[in-house]
Protein backbone atom coordinates (compact mmCIF):
# COMPACT_ATOMS: atom_id res chain seq x y z
CA UNK A 1 0.00 0.00 0.00
CA UNK A 2 1.29 3.56 -1.21
CA UNK A 3 1.00 5.84 2.32
CA UNK A 4 1.24 8.87 0.18
CA UNK A 5 -1.17 8.16 -2.03
CA UNK A 6 -3.59 7.26 1.13
CA UNK A 7 -6.33 10.06 1.84
CA UNK A 8 -7.06 8.51 4.93
CA UNK A 9 -3.75 8.60 6.81
CA UNK A 10 -2.15 11.39 7.92
CA UNK A 11 0.61 9.96 10.01
CA UNK A 12 -1.55 9.33 13.75
CA UNK A 13 -2.71 5.78 14.84
CA UNK A 14 -5.85 4.45 13.04
CA UNK A 15 -7.35 3.73 16.40
CA UNK A 16 -7.28 7.40 17.32
CA UNK A 17 -10.52 9.58 17.99
CA UNK A 18 -10.75 13.30 18.83
CA UNK A 19 -11.59 13.94 22.30
CA UNK A 20 -14.71 16.00 23.44
CA UNK A 21 -14.46 18.38 26.62
CA UNK A 22 -16.14 17.22 29.66
CA UNK A 23 -19.21 18.17 30.81
CA UNK A 24 -18.59 18.61 34.48
CA UNK A 25 -16.25 21.18 33.84
CA UNK A 26 -18.72 23.57 31.78
CA UNK A 27 -21.26 22.62 34.37
CA UNK A 28 -18.68 23.99 36.92
CA UNK A 29 -18.08 27.39 35.27
CA UNK A 30 -21.85 27.87 34.89
CA UNK A 31 -22.28 27.43 38.26
CA UNK A 32 -19.52 29.70 39.45
CA UNK A 33 -21.00 32.61 36.92
CA UNK A 34 -24.34 32.14 38.23
CA UNK A 35 -23.00 32.38 42.08
CA UNK A 36 -20.91 35.57 41.66
CA UNK A 37 -23.74 37.31 39.77
CA UNK A 38 -26.16 36.74 43.05
CA UNK A 39 -23.76 37.63 45.22
CA UNK A 40 -22.88 40.97 43.28
CA UNK A 41 -26.81 41.68 42.66
CA UNK A 42 -27.40 40.77 46.89
CA UNK A 43 -24.34 43.22 47.69
CA UNK A 44 -26.19 46.19 45.18
CA UNK A 45 -29.53 45.29 46.79
CA UNK A 46 -28.36 45.70 50.06
CA UNK A 47 -26.47 48.93 49.65
CA UNK A 48 -29.34 50.42 48.12
CA UNK A 49 -32.10 49.14 51.36
CA UNK A 50 -29.64 50.43 53.21
CA UNK A 51 -29.38 53.94 51.56
CA UNK A 52 -33.17 53.66 51.49
CA UNK A 53 -33.58 52.77 55.32
CA UNK A 54 -31.02 55.89 56.20
CA UNK A 55 -32.87 58.11 54.42
CA UNK A 56 -36.01 57.10 55.96
CA UNK A 57 -34.96 57.18 59.33
CA UNK A 58 -33.47 60.66 59.00
CA UNK A 59 -36.41 61.79 57.36
CA UNK A 60 -38.70 60.78 60.15
CA UNK A 61 -36.53 62.02 62.86
CA UNK A 62 -35.77 65.55 61.98
CA UNK A 63 -33.90 67.24 65.55
CA UNK A 64 -35.88 68.93 68.15
CA UNK A 65 -35.76 72.74 67.55
CA UNK A 66 -33.09 74.90 68.86
CA UNK A 67 -33.90 77.18 71.91
CA UNK A 68 -32.50 80.24 70.50
CA UNK A 69 -33.23 84.54 71.97
CA UNK A 70 -34.30 86.57 68.96
CA UNK A 71 -34.03 90.54 68.93
CA UNK A 72 -35.95 92.70 66.48
CA UNK A 73 -34.18 94.95 63.64
CA UNK A 74 -34.96 98.73 64.53
CA UNK A 75 -34.59 101.95 62.53
CA UNK A 76 -32.75 104.26 64.61
CA UNK A 77 -30.43 107.33 64.34
CA UNK A 78 -27.04 105.88 65.18
CA UNK A 79 -24.63 109.01 66.74
CA UNK A 80 -22.18 110.17 63.94
CA UNK A 81 -18.47 109.75 65.76
CA UNK A 82 -15.63 109.70 65.06
CA UNK A 83 -13.12 107.93 66.97
CA UNK A 84 -9.28 108.19 66.93
CA UNK A 85 -6.03 107.90 69.09
CA UNK A 86 -3.98 110.72 70.60
CA UNK A 87 -2.18 111.83 73.56
CA UNK A 88 -2.64 115.17 76.23
CA UNK A 89 -0.28 118.31 76.44
CA UNK A 90 -0.43 121.03 78.64
CA UNK A 91 -1.05 124.36 77.35
CA UNK A 92 1.31 125.69 79.61
CA UNK A 93 4.15 124.03 80.49
CA UNK A 94 7.64 124.81 81.54
CA UNK A 95 11.18 123.55 82.66
CA UNK A 96 11.84 126.55 85.18
CA UNK A 97 15.74 127.36 84.81
CA UNK A 98 17.98 130.65 85.79
CA UNK A 99 18.89 132.94 83.07
CA UNK A 100 22.53 133.28 84.50
CA UNK A 101 25.06 131.43 86.95
CA UNK A 102 25.20 131.49 90.65
CA UNK A 103 25.28 130.48 94.00
CA UNK A 104 21.67 128.76 95.39
CA UNK A 105 21.08 130.88 98.58
CA UNK A 106 17.77 130.04 99.35
CA UNK A 107 14.94 128.10 98.10
CA UNK A 108 11.44 129.55 98.41
CA UNK A 109 9.34 126.50 96.89
CA UNK A 110 7.92 123.54 97.97
CA UNK A 111 7.94 120.51 95.68
CA UNK A 112 4.33 119.67 94.20
CA UNK A 113 2.83 122.83 95.59
CA UNK A 114 0.43 125.25 93.35
CA UNK A 115 1.94 128.67 92.90
CA UNK A 116 0.95 132.26 91.44
CA UNK A 117 2.59 133.67 88.84
CA UNK A 118 5.53 135.80 90.27
CA UNK A 119 5.67 133.99 93.34
CA UNK A 120 9.74 133.75 93.92
CA UNK A 121 11.17 130.07 93.44
CA UNK A 122 14.92 130.89 94.15
CA UNK A 123 17.32 133.14 95.40
CA UNK A 124 20.85 132.93 93.63
CA UNK A 125 24.09 134.95 95.21
CA UNK A 126 23.83 139.08 94.31
CA UNK A 127 25.49 140.78 97.01
CA UNK A 128 28.00 142.42 94.28
CA UNK A 129 24.95 143.44 92.05
CA UNK A 130 23.66 144.83 95.35
CA UNK A 131 26.35 146.91 95.83
CA UNK A 132 26.51 148.26 92.13
CA UNK A 133 22.95 148.96 92.56
CA UNK A 134 23.53 151.05 95.75
CA UNK A 135 26.75 153.22 94.02
CA UNK A 136 24.59 154.10 91.11
CA UNK A 137 21.53 155.34 93.27
CA UNK A 138 24.14 157.29 95.08
CA UNK A 139 25.67 158.43 92.14
CA UNK A 140 21.73 159.44 90.95
CA UNK A 141 21.12 161.57 94.16
CA UNK A 142 24.53 163.69 93.32
CA UNK A 143 23.80 164.09 89.55
CA UNK A 144 20.29 165.04 90.39
CA UNK A 145 21.52 167.77 92.85
CA UNK A 146 24.17 168.64 90.01
CA UNK A 147 22.18 168.66 87.48
CA UNK A 148 19.39 171.15 89.43
CA UNK A 149 21.81 173.71 90.65
CA UNK A 150 23.77 173.43 87.13
CA UNK A 151 19.44 174.61 85.72
CA UNK A 152 18.98 177.32 88.27
CA UNK A 153 22.25 179.22 87.56
CA UNK A 154 21.71 178.70 83.72
CA UNK A 155 18.59 180.09 84.04
CA UNK A 156 19.83 183.17 85.94
CA UNK A 157 22.49 183.19 83.09
CA UNK A 158 24.79 183.22 85.86
CA UNK A 159 26.26 179.76 84.23
CA UNK A 160 26.90 177.70 80.69
CA UNK A 161 24.40 175.68 79.22
CA UNK A 162 26.66 173.52 78.39
CA UNK A 163 27.66 172.52 82.43
CA UNK A 164 23.71 171.84 82.32
CA UNK A 165 24.11 169.37 80.05
CA UNK A 166 26.93 167.69 81.40
CA UNK A 167 25.24 167.35 84.32
CA UNK A 168 21.71 165.75 82.52
CA UNK A 169 24.24 163.48 81.09
CA UNK A 170 25.75 162.34 84.48
CA UNK A 171 22.19 161.82 86.28
CA UNK A 172 21.26 160.24 82.79
CA UNK A 173 23.99 157.28 82.92
CA UNK A 174 23.24 156.94 86.53
CA UNK A 175 19.65 155.93 86.13
CA UNK A 176 20.84 154.05 83.50
CA UNK A 177 23.43 152.17 85.95
CA UNK A 178 20.46 151.79 88.44
CA UNK A 179 18.13 150.18 85.68
CA UNK A 180 21.01 147.39 84.42
CA UNK A 181 22.08 146.78 88.12
CA UNK A 182 18.25 145.72 88.81
CA UNK A 183 17.74 143.75 85.63
CA UNK A 184 20.72 141.62 86.75
CA UNK A 185 19.44 141.37 90.49
CA UNK A 186 15.90 140.04 88.87
CA UNK A 187 17.83 137.45 86.93
CA UNK A 188 18.95 136.07 90.04
CA UNK A 189 15.94 136.08 91.52
CA UNK A 190 13.52 133.07 89.78
CA UNK A 191 10.12 133.80 89.79
CA UNK A 192 6.90 131.23 88.36
CA UNK A 193 6.22 132.65 84.69
CA UNK A 194 2.50 131.57 85.24
CA UNK A 195 0.27 129.69 87.83
CA UNK A 196 0.73 126.07 87.83
CA UNK A 197 1.69 123.12 89.84
CA UNK A 198 5.40 122.57 90.81
CA UNK A 199 6.87 119.22 90.24
CA UNK A 200 10.23 117.48 91.90
CA UNK A 201 12.95 119.39 92.71
CA UNK A 202 16.36 119.43 91.42
CA UNK A 203 18.73 121.83 93.02
CA UNK A 204 20.12 121.74 96.54
CA UNK A 205 21.02 125.06 98.71
CA UNK A 206 24.51 126.25 97.97
CA UNK A 207 24.80 124.36 94.64
CA UNK A 208 26.51 126.49 92.00
CA UNK A 209 24.23 127.05 88.83
CA UNK A 210 25.05 127.36 85.08
CA UNK A 211 22.69 129.04 82.84
CA UNK A 212 19.81 127.23 81.93
CA UNK A 213 20.17 123.83 84.53
CA UNK A 214 16.54 122.85 85.52
CA UNK A 215 15.52 123.67 88.66
CA UNK A 216 12.02 122.48 88.76
CA UNK A 217 9.01 121.56 86.32
CA UNK A 218 5.72 123.58 86.17
CA UNK A 219 2.64 122.93 84.74
CA UNK A 220 -0.56 124.48 84.23
CA UNK A 221 -3.47 121.95 84.25
CA UNK A 222 -6.31 123.84 84.35
CA UNK A 223 -6.40 123.22 80.39
CA UNK A 224 -5.08 120.92 78.29
CA UNK A 225 -4.27 120.02 74.78
CA UNK A 226 -5.72 116.49 73.05
CA UNK A 227 -3.43 115.95 69.99
CA UNK A 228 -4.85 113.28 67.71
CA UNK A 229 -4.58 112.52 64.05
CA UNK A 230 -7.14 111.42 61.43
CA UNK A 231 -7.08 110.46 57.73
CA UNK A 232 -7.27 112.46 54.85
CA UNK A 233 -10.55 110.89 54.29
CA UNK A 234 -12.09 112.02 57.15
CA UNK A 235 -10.42 115.24 57.62
CA UNK A 236 -13.24 117.06 55.25
CA UNK A 237 -15.69 116.31 58.58
CA UNK A 238 -14.29 117.77 60.88
CA UNK A 239 -14.41 121.61 61.55
CA UNK A 240 -12.94 124.05 64.43
CA UNK A 241 -15.54 124.12 67.17
CA UNK A 242 -17.00 120.30 67.05
CA UNK A 243 -17.35 118.74 70.09
CA UNK A 244 -14.79 116.20 71.18
CA UNK A 245 -14.98 113.49 74.11
CA UNK A 246 -12.08 112.02 75.66
CA UNK A 247 -11.25 108.79 77.62
CA UNK A 248 -8.47 107.64 79.54
CA UNK A 249 -7.19 104.70 80.99
CA UNK A 250 -6.77 106.37 84.24
CA UNK A 251 -10.56 106.63 84.29
CA UNK A 252 -12.57 104.37 82.95
CA UNK A 253 -16.37 104.78 82.12
CA UNK A 254 -15.74 108.41 82.91
CA UNK A 255 -15.60 111.00 79.50
CA UNK A 256 -13.87 114.25 79.04
CA UNK A 257 -15.48 117.16 76.63
CA UNK A 258 -14.11 119.92 74.89
CA UNK A 259 -14.05 121.75 71.19
CA UNK A 260 -11.77 121.31 68.45
CA UNK A 261 -9.22 124.28 68.78
CA UNK A 262 -6.86 123.87 65.60
CA UNK A 263 -6.79 121.59 62.35
CA UNK A 264 -3.69 121.60 60.55
CA UNK A 265 -3.68 122.81 57.38
CA UNK A 266 -1.35 120.43 55.81
CA UNK A 267 -1.46 116.68 55.17
CA UNK A 268 1.35 114.86 56.01
CA UNK A 269 2.83 113.32 53.16
CA UNK A 270 4.19 110.07 54.63
CA UNK A 271 1.36 109.03 56.36
CA UNK A 272 -1.16 110.98 54.81
CA UNK A 273 -2.82 111.88 58.10
CA UNK A 274 -3.65 115.73 59.50
CA UNK A 275 -3.38 116.32 62.66
CA UNK A 276 -6.32 117.90 64.80
CA UNK A 277 -5.95 119.73 68.72
CA UNK A 278 -8.72 120.14 70.63
CA UNK A 279 -8.95 122.41 73.91
CA UNK A 280 -10.03 119.98 77.05
CA UNK A 281 -10.77 121.97 80.38
CA UNK A 282 -9.19 120.29 83.44
CA UNK A 283 -11.13 122.14 86.55
CA UNK A 284 -10.19 119.39 88.87
CA UNK A 285 -6.77 119.04 87.24
CA UNK A 286 -7.23 114.88 87.23
CA UNK A 287 -5.83 114.37 83.53
CA UNK A 288 -2.19 114.96 83.28
CA UNK A 289 -0.30 115.98 80.43
CA UNK A 290 1.30 112.66 78.95
CA UNK A 291 -1.62 110.63 79.30
CA UNK A 292 -2.34 108.36 76.46
CA UNK A 293 -6.30 109.34 75.27
CA UNK A 294 -8.98 108.02 73.10
CA UNK A 295 -10.94 110.70 71.52
CA UNK A 296 -13.95 110.89 69.85
CA UNK A 297 -15.40 113.58 67.86
CA UNK A 298 -19.15 114.27 67.52
CA UNK A 299 -19.88 114.76 63.75
CA UNK A 300 -23.41 115.93 62.66
CA UNK A 301 -26.13 113.27 62.17
CA UNK A 302 -27.40 110.31 59.78
CA UNK A 303 -30.09 109.83 58.55
CA UNK A 304 -31.97 106.87 60.92
CA UNK A 305 -30.42 103.06 59.67
CA UNK A 306 -31.41 99.85 60.59
CA UNK A 307 -29.51 98.12 63.59
CA UNK A 308 -29.79 94.71 65.17
CA UNK A 309 -27.48 93.46 68.59
CA UNK A 310 -24.06 93.30 67.62
CA UNK A 311 -24.22 89.51 68.74
CA UNK A 312 -26.62 88.69 65.87
CA UNK A 313 -24.41 89.56 63.45
CA UNK A 314 -21.58 86.90 62.20
CA UNK A 315 -18.41 88.32 60.83
CA UNK A 316 -16.06 85.50 58.67
CA UNK A 317 -13.92 85.83 55.64
CA UNK A 318 -16.62 85.12 53.40
CA UNK A 319 -19.08 87.92 54.15
CA UNK A 320 -21.28 89.11 57.26
CA UNK A 321 -24.37 87.30 58.22
CA UNK A 322 -27.11 87.31 60.22
CA UNK A 323 -30.09 84.10 61.07
CA UNK A 324 -33.31 85.72 59.90
CA UNK A 325 -36.39 83.77 61.37
CA UNK A 326 -38.74 83.21 58.92
CA UNK A 327 -42.26 81.60 59.52
CA UNK A 328 -43.64 78.07 57.63
CA UNK A 329 -46.93 76.24 57.39
CA UNK A 330 -46.90 72.88 57.46
CA UNK A 331 -49.17 70.27 55.24
CA UNK A 332 -51.21 69.55 58.56
CA UNK A 333 -51.57 73.74 58.80
CA UNK A 334 -49.06 74.02 61.61
CA UNK A 335 -46.82 76.98 61.59
CA UNK A 336 -43.01 76.24 61.96
CA UNK A 337 -40.09 78.96 62.87
CA UNK A 338 -37.28 78.22 61.27
CA UNK A 339 -33.68 80.05 61.10
CA UNK A 340 -32.06 81.16 57.61
CA UNK A 341 -28.40 82.55 57.23
CA UNK A 342 -28.94 85.92 55.44
CA UNK A 343 -25.82 87.98 54.31
CA UNK A 344 -26.25 91.61 54.84
CA UNK A 345 -23.90 94.69 54.69
CA UNK A 346 -22.61 96.02 58.30
CA UNK A 347 -21.18 99.51 59.11
CA UNK A 348 -20.09 101.11 62.17
CA UNK A 349 -20.90 99.29 65.60
CA UNK A 350 -21.72 101.61 68.51
CA UNK A 351 -22.48 100.79 71.89
CA UNK A 352 -23.10 97.05 71.30
CA UNK A 353 -25.52 97.57 68.05
CA UNK A 354 -24.59 97.29 64.26
CA UNK A 355 -25.66 99.06 61.71
CA UNK A 356 -27.39 96.93 58.90
CA UNK A 357 -26.78 98.94 55.43
CA UNK A 358 -28.37 95.98 53.51
CA UNK A 359 -29.75 92.76 53.41
CA UNK A 360 -32.73 93.61 56.58
CA UNK A 361 -35.62 95.88 56.74
CA UNK A 362 -37.12 97.59 60.29
CA UNK A 363 -39.01 94.88 62.04
CA UNK A 364 -37.18 91.37 60.93
CA UNK A 365 -36.72 89.23 63.85
CA UNK A 366 -32.71 87.64 63.96
CA UNK A 367 -30.90 85.02 66.35
CA UNK A 368 -29.38 87.26 68.51
CA UNK A 369 -28.09 84.16 70.96
CA UNK A 370 -27.97 80.52 70.17
CA UNK A 371 -26.83 80.35 66.73
CA UNK A 372 -23.41 78.91 67.11
CA UNK A 373 -25.31 75.71 67.13
CA UNK A 374 -27.69 76.63 63.72
CA UNK A 375 -27.60 75.66 60.30
CA UNK A 376 -29.35 77.69 57.77
CA UNK A 377 -33.00 76.42 57.45
CA UNK A 378 -32.87 74.82 60.77
CA UNK A 379 -36.18 74.73 62.91
CA UNK A 380 -36.21 77.10 65.80
CA UNK A 381 -38.16 77.94 69.28
CA UNK A 382 -37.86 81.46 70.83
CA UNK A 383 -36.88 81.74 73.88
CA UNK A 384 -38.37 83.63 76.63
CA UNK A 385 -35.10 84.77 78.49
CA UNK A 386 -34.55 88.15 78.53
CA UNK A 387 -31.39 88.62 76.50
CA UNK A 388 -28.30 89.58 77.63
CA UNK A 389 -26.89 93.12 78.64
CA UNK A 390 -25.49 95.04 75.57
CA UNK A 391 -22.59 95.63 75.37
CA UNK A 392 -21.43 92.52 77.29
CA UNK A 393 -18.61 93.85 79.67
CA UNK A 394 -16.46 91.34 80.67
CA UNK A 395 -15.76 91.08 84.39
CA UNK A 396 -12.56 93.00 85.85
CA UNK A 397 -10.08 91.57 87.91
Amino acid sequence: MNIATEPKLEGKPVDDKPRARPVRMVRWFIIVGLTLVLLVGALVGFNAFRSHMIAQFFANNKPPPSNVSVAEANAEVIPNLLTAVGDLAAVHQVNVTSDVSGRVTDIMFTPGAHVKAGTPLVQLFDAPDQGDLANFKAQATVGQLSLDRAKQLAARQFGPQATADQAQAAYDQALAGIAKTEALISQKLVRAPFDGELGVRHIDLGQYLSAGTQIVTLTDLSVLYANFTVTEKDSAQLKVGQVVRIAVDAYPGRTFEGKITTIEPQVATDTRNIHVQATIANPDEVLKPGMFATTTVVLPDKPPVVTVPETAVDYTLYGDSVFLITEKKAEDGKSTLTAVRTFVQTGNRIKGRAEILKGLKPGDQVVAVGQLKLQSGAAVVISKDPLPPIPAQPPRY
